[in-house]
């Protein structure tokens, strides 16, 4: 082989080894360019995560007035159903309260507001409302606790969540198991109702799966005693993100103090055999619970906790 023949061989060696240089330099490029996208993508997510405003407004201090918390957003009131906005509506314009309401989906994965799986308590129709379209629900008219036929309908939960930012009212949202906790999240994002709303989890496994898809919300935590209450403060979820649910019995007065040590608000469900013992020895029982330690009652009768403690 002559001289010019093995230059001519070196220059094409040399040229496939620069290609594949050049190849490998451009793959690392490209990859760097995606990855620093990702991470900008990444920053812009998390600062458009704001925390919700309840998280400095519904933090404990000493000497704040007490709260009631209205379950499905109002029951035992003759023609307003449950979980109705109407219902909201009506109560909201009488006194100052916050609405615990519960969340359903439709067949076409509407959300909706329904607390039974069945619509046969509360509405004129019958069956499972997730064997129901949304459009085919709005055939149906709810109902009261009485059997009373209204002309109301199942609402939104949008529509609720749009009242409730309109108007600063706060609801405590229930979410049924069918539901995804993600599309309830997504759905207050999209309105921008963070500052109105509070994730109700029943377990510390809810409540950290919770706390990890909305990092910028309250939730409402379970601790019924001090064992519940230390798990919750051993988890990786913010004190600041906390209001405690203790339970629909009384705890030690102990229990409350410690709860207000970490500067959060207790919640006391006092819906079923403690307003019933309330309605039967006087309404004045309230203020007793609040002395305990009680920051926020949640109540099937809003009215007349509202003129226990506002008297």
């Amino acid at each position: 082989m002559a001289f010019s023949d093995n230059i001519f061989v070196f220059n094409i060696f040399h040229f496939k080894i620069m290609k594949k240089t050049i190849l490998v330099f451009l793959i690392i490029f490209c990859f760097s360019c995606k990855n620093e996208k990702h991470k900008q993508d990444e920053t812009i997510q998390v600062e458009k995560i704001r925390p919700s405003v309840l998280l400095e407004t519904l933090k404990y201090t000493p000497g704040n007035k007490p709260m009631i918390s209205v379950h499905r957003g109002g029951k035992g009131l003759k023609y307003y159903p449950e979980n109705c906005l109407e219902t909201l509506k009506y109560i909201n314009d009488s006194i100052k309260a916050i609405f615990e309401v519960d969340v359903a989906q439709t067949k076409d994965s509407i959300l909706v507001l329904m607390h039974d799986n069945t619509l046969d308590r509360t509405t004129t129709g019958e069956g499972n409302i997730s064997n129901f379209t949304f459009k085919e629900l709005q055939t149906f008219n709810l109902e009261d606790d009485f059997g009373n036929q209204t002309k109301f309908k199942i609402p939104l939960f949008k529509d609720v969540l749009e009242w409730a930012k309109a108007n600063a009212v706060v609801l405590t949202i229930d979410i049924k198991r069918s539901v995804a906790v993600e599309d309830v999240v997504q759905s207050i994002r999209a309105v921008e109702a963070e500052d109105v709303s509070v994730i109700i989890t029943y377990d510390l496994i809810q409540a950290e799966r919770a706390n990890a898809i909305a990092p910028e919300l309250l939730l409402s935590v379970s601790a019924r005693n001090n064992k519940e209450f230390e798990w919750l403060l051993h988890s990786g979820i913010p004190t600041e993100n906390m209001i405690a649910f203790t339970g629909t019995r009384l705890s030690p007065d102990s229990l409350y103090t410690k709860i207000h040590s970490y500067g959060i608000k207790t919640m006391l469900g006092t819906l079923g055999n403690l307003d019933k013992r309330a309605e039967t020895r006087g309404d004045s029982l309230y203020n007793v619970w609040v002395k305990k330690g009680i920051d926020v009652i949640a109540t099937d009768r809003p009215f007349a906790v509202a003129k226990a403690i506002n008297e």
